[in-house]
């Protein structure tokens, strides 16, 4: 059944941003780790970017051939979204979802991660119960704040986002036993079903996980809100997770100096030069960057064999040419 929030009918940004409703949000989020956020989009923004998205899903990435990535088998990655549509940018930059985090997270907080995907239909706990470990424990005794909005493409009546309220900011983020979640009253966890363009901002170190049984596959963006100069973790560093956001110039008119603070404009903090994976690729990408290579270089071969042939077989009808000029 849909929550209230997800029942109201579209309303304008303006409308959303009201201090009221800012007001209120910001106490659940604070409350309760979570909130559901009214329709942000209106239905021509959320099909174009549905269709956006889409078109990426069509293969994987490779070459020149834009696509998803996929590291794990339940899960096709969309990095980057922000290059895709407007639709994008405009729901990262929404005034009620920066209204409630200029007071959740004060005023140095950044969009550090937009990223989308398409889970697949699967009855495996894949992605079970965890807070999301971002920053350098070893070096924080505190912790940190961190927000994700999340949003659905597509509708979801299976495999919904669950998350277990006030358990943010209990603990340092980390893998969570089912055992341990045993632990809560059963009202405190909660499931987010409801339709495209379905928006919830909640803190990642609440425990939370991507729901199962998936019945039926399941699109989504996942956008990360914190301060960039905090301590990273090792292990996105090494990943360069956490870089400078891509953007397209198209969808960058009449932003606001906070907009650009938002989206990191000028900011290095994160920025590594000549950045290089530590990983080396697989065995079988370098089969097929050969083989690859072997397909081009036989083409370039071909080409050149058509070529001479036509420059033969022009040099032979030219003599003709010329005799049937002269008559």
């Amino acid at each position: 059944m849909l929550t209230k929030a997800q029942q109201t009918s579209p309303v304008s940004a303006a409308a959303n941003a009201d201090a009221a409703t800012v007001a209120r949000c910001y106490q659940e989020l604070d409350q309760e780790g979570i909130v559901v956020l009214p329709d942000l989009l209106s239905p021509q923004q959320l099909s174009s970017m549905l269709e956006a998205f889409a078109a990426r899903l069509e293969s994987v990435r490779w070459n020149n051939f834009d696509g998803y990535q996929q590291t794990e088998i339940h899960r096709h990655m969309i990095e980057d979204v922000l290059l895709l549509d407007q639709g994008f940018v405009d729901l990262a930059l929404h005034p009620l979802v920066t209204g409630i985090l200029d007071r959740y997270l004060g005023t140095a907080y950044e969009l550090t991660e937009a990223k989308g995907w398409r889970s697949l239909a699967t009855r495996e706990d894949f992605h079970g119960w965890h807070g999301d470990a971002w920053y350098d424990q070893r070096t924080h005794t505190n912790i940190p704040r961190e927000v994700k909005l999340a949003m659905y493409l597509t509708d979801v009546r299976s495999g919904a986002f669950n998350f277990i309220k006030g358990t943010h900011r209990r603990q340092h983020p980390r893998l969570v036993q089912n055992r341990e979640v045993e632990q809560f009253p059963p009202e405190a966890i909660t499931e987010i079903l409801g339709k495209a363009g379905t928006a919830i901002l909640f803190d990642t170190s609440g425990i939370h996980r991507q729901g199962v049984p998936m019945l039926e596959p399941r699109r989504a963006i996942f956008y990360n809100y914190h301060d960039p100069s905090v301590a990273l973790q090792e292990e996105d560093l090494d990943y360069y997770r956490y870089h400078p956001l891509l953007l397209n110039a198209a969808f960058l008119g009449n932003l606001t100096p906070r907009d650009m603070r938002i989206l990191g404009f000028g900011n290095k903090t994160n920025f590594i030069p000549a950045f290089k994976r530590r990983q080396s690729p697989p065995a079988l990408y370098k089969f097929f960057s050969a083989a690859f290579s072997l397909r081009l270089r036989a083409l370039h071969f071909s080409e050149r064999v058509t070529a001479r042939l036509r420059r033969v077989a022009a040099g032979k009808k030219s003599p003709q040419s010329h005799e049937a000029s002269l008559r």
